[in-house]
């Protein structure tokens, strides 16, 4: 009796541990393939995704973005409200428009876009002689209408753009030169038509791609982004940050 009892006792806790051993391994399987089916998106293309460590096929950037599981009344919800038809936000700005400088700002601005466009062609030597011919009209601005204050900032902007078009002019040939000095000749340009205003509307992109995410930022006169930085590259990597209204 008593052997039978000890053969019971050693097949109920063989038949326990058993049972613990299958449903430890069943839930370790399960968070594995929960891993394995997460989907990640690009930070620039969010329509594209893919498993964890994978790259946008877009852009070449990795998809960071933990894409979070919709359920089907959530979906539903989106659709009735057509919150998936929603753009981005991008910020507005109204500019001042100091009119004693406008002419000197919008033909600064005006320029500064054709060499702009020219990088976008992947034309070093026409991006050099655009920025001969904004040197010449950076040395025809005036400041002399401007109070003081406003005086020392158009000059300030002026003197720093000319330092930076000058190498994008005397590079000819050398584009990523040329595409890293438009990047800070796109600073100088930002200010003057922040503070200045111009006559058209404008935009500032922005390409995280470019200067580890902190300089690739221009000013366009489209809405359409057309990169600067990367050319046919990657042509339309970026996104519409600012308007200048």
């Amino acid at each position: 009796m008593k052997k039978i009892l000890f053969l019971t006792l050693i097949a109920t806790v063989l038949t326990v541990s058993c049972n613990q051993k299958n449903k430890d391994k069943s839930i370790l399987n399960s968070e594995k393939t929960e891993k394995t089916t997460e989907l990640f998106s690009c930070p620039m293309h969010s329509e594209i995704t893919g498993i964890a460590d994978s790259d946008c096929p877009e852009c070449g950037m990795e998809l960071t973005e933990k894409v979070m599981p919709t359920t089907l009344t959530e979906k539903k919800a989106t659709s009735i409200s057509g919150a998936d038809d929603k753009e981005e936000p991008t910020t507005m700005v109204k500019t001042r428009n100091a009119d004693k400088a406008t002419f000197q700002t919008d033909a600064i601005a005006s320029q500064y876009l054709k060499i702009k466009n020219a990088l976008t062609k992947d034309d070093s030597k026409e991006a050099a002689a655009e920025a001969k011919k904004l040197i010449t009209t950076l040395d025809n601005s005036v400041s002399s209408s401007l109070d003081a204050k406003l005086k020392n900032t158009y000059n300030g902007f002026v003197a720093d753009a000319k330092a930076h078009v000058k190498h994008i002019s005397d590079n000819a040939g050398n584009m990523e030169h040329q595409r890293d000095y438009f990047s800070l000749l796109s600073k100088d340009v930002y200010g003057l038509i922040k503070t200045f205003g111009t006559k058209q509307t404008v935009y500032q992109d922005y390409c995280p791609m470019f200067g580890d995410g902190k300089t690739g930022y221009w000013i366009t006169e489209t809405k359409e982004v057309i990169n600067p930085y990367y050319g046919s590259e990657m042509l339309n990597c970026g996104k519409l940050v600012q308007t200048f209204l």
